[in-house]
């Protein structure tokens, strides 16, 4: 599998390890509308490295977590059925990793390396 240009990596901060099966998808924005160029599901570490492209051109792109499934297959409540990261690729050909931290009630995310 080719890593992509654009990676992510989710950890369930309830019980402090990676956040397994979560839905992921990767859609780039063209004019008004978003396109899906890529998806995947979190492996046991956590990670999706696989989710589109080698390579992305510069422009606005989103990742859209299914945190409802991911909650739901523990039988946890979540205030947050889904995260949508909408962020800007400036570089062409650089590696954008853009973690999430999760919780039912909370998250946060960062620019990563």
């Amino acid at each position: 599998m080719t890593t992509s240009q654009i990676t992510t990596h989710v950890l369930d901060a309830t019980v402090g390890r990676p956040a397994v099966g979560v839905p992921v998808e990767l859609s780039v924005r063209e004019a008004s509308d978003w396109v899906r160029i890529g998806a995947g599901v979190t492996d046991d570490d956590g990670r999706a490295t696989g989710l589109g492209p080698a390579s992305v051109p510069p422009g606005e792109y989103r990742l859209h977590f299914d945190t409802g499934a991911f909650f739901a297959a523990s039988g946890t409540d979540t205030f947050y059925p889904e995260v949508v990261l909408h962020f800007e690729v400036a570089e062409a050909g650089r590696h954008y990793h853009v973690p999430l931290l999760l919780s039912p009630f909370a998250y946060s995310t960062y620019r990563g390396s």
